[in-house]
């Protein structure tokens, strides 16, 4: 009876009965830089398969390059060039390519003063780039006037004309402190739906 049993015996059952649960990884490093899974990978797919959301994977291509418009106002127009330099580096965080066009740009760092003269031209810039746009805000003057506050030449604060989503302080900041305020967008758009974009430029 035993050796009639032995012939029986379904060889894939066996291999059913030998199959182990695979290890599983943890979503720390299962995908590029800045861009997680959001579910638990099987370690024989994780060089190949990643799960997230359609948010993550834009909000991660748009924060991963950012392209400013390369115009400059005042004193902190030297700040901002320094940040392109190799001792800052800002292609480290994928905003090196500053573009002639606003209309190849997504992001306009002001910096310096904004004189209600230069505040249209300022504003007509902002209109022409692509949406979703972000605006920096690079000190004193640009934030709220600075040293020229009160006089009757100078925008305080280009809060009255433009959505200024990062502020950058100091008279003039160091090109340290754009990285900063940089990262701190990178920051901000990293939590941004697309579903709350398109309800607002709907009732826009």
């Amino acid at each position: 009876m035993a050796d009639n049993h032995d012939e029986e015996r379904d060889p894939s059952a066996d291999r059913a009965r030998q199959v182990r649960p695979l290890p599983m990884l943890t979503f720390a490093g299962a995908g590029p830089e800045g861009l997680e899974s959001a579910m638990d990978v099987p370690m024989e797919l994780r060089h190949n398969v990643l799960v997230t959301s359609v948010d993550k994977v834009v909000n991660w291509a748009r924060k991963s390059s950012l392209w400013p418009v390369a115009f400059g106002l005042a004193c902190c127009a030297i700040e901002m060039m320094a940040v392109g330099t190799s001792r800052f580096d800002l292609s480290r965080f994928g905003a090196e390519v500053f573009r002639p066009s606003p209309r190849q740009a997504d992001l306009m760092i002001v910096a310096g003063t904004v004189t209600t003269k230069m505040a249209p031209a300022v504003r007509r810039i902002y209109d022409q780039m692509a949406d979703p746009k972000y605006v920096i805000a690079m000190g004193a003057c640009t934030i709220a006037g600075g040293p020229f506050q009160g006089s009757y030449s100078t925008v305080p604060g280009i809060d009255n004309f433009l959505p200024v989503d990062v502020h950058v302080p100091g008279c003039p900041p160091r090109p340290d402190a754009l990285l900063w305020g940089i990262l701190k967008l990178q920051e901000k758009i990293d939590t941004q739906s697309l579903a709350d974009q398109r309800q607002q430029s709907r009732t826009a």
